[in-house]
């Protein structure tokens, strides 16, 4: 029988404050998108080790949040793409490069975007059409890239914020 030391414990419970932090980013004032739950879920994949905590732990950061700024009807095409995310995360690993986590978290904002923009998940306010399609997809535009500007700002926050202080202060005793 193997036992999580100490260290692994303190990266554990660190990496679940970024987490949870990064969560309240959807609790204050903020250009649509630009929040930090794609990050959180690319993060929460890469760096938690136990694989149904890294799923439920921004899963239930966003289903909080949701509580309090109110529940949608997209919810679950939203929670989708966010535990897509948190899969990408999962390829990613644990020790990626700067170029290679930014890679991750555009790919997690493409296809939070292709996903939630279907003009099927929104009722009619588009018509079924290729060219309703291209309207929906079109007037997603700014919404898109406050969510990559948003995953790729926090995205650097959250990793070289972790592995920062892994580095410095969690080190496994020589």
């Amino acid at each position: 029988m193997t036992m999580k030391t100490s260290n692994d414990n303190k990266q554990l419970i660190f990496a679940g404050s970024l987490i949870f932090l990064a969560a309240f980013t959807r609790l204050i004032p903020h250009p649509y998108n630009l929040t930090a739950i794609g990050a959180l879920a690319l993060f929460s994949g890469s760096q938690v080790a136990d694989k149904r905590l890294a799923y439920f732990l921004p899963i239930a950061a966003l289903f909080l949040s949701d509580l309090v700024i109110g529940l949608h009807g997209t919810m679950l095409p939203v929670y989708l793409c966010f535990a897509i995310t948190v899969w990408l995360g999962t390829k990613l690993g644990a020790n990626s490069g700067i170029i290679k986590t930014g890679l991750f978290s555009i790919s997690g904002s493409i296809i939070f975007f292709l996903i939630t923009n279907l003009p099927i998940w929104y009722g009619g306010f588009y018509p079924m059409t290729p060219s309703g399609t291209m309207v929906s997809y079109t007037a997603a535009l700014p919404f898109f890239s406050n969510q990559m500007i948003g995953d790729l700002v926090y995205s650097g926050l959250l990793f070289g914020v972790f592995n920062s202080i892994k580095n410095s202060y969690l080190r496994p005793a020589a």
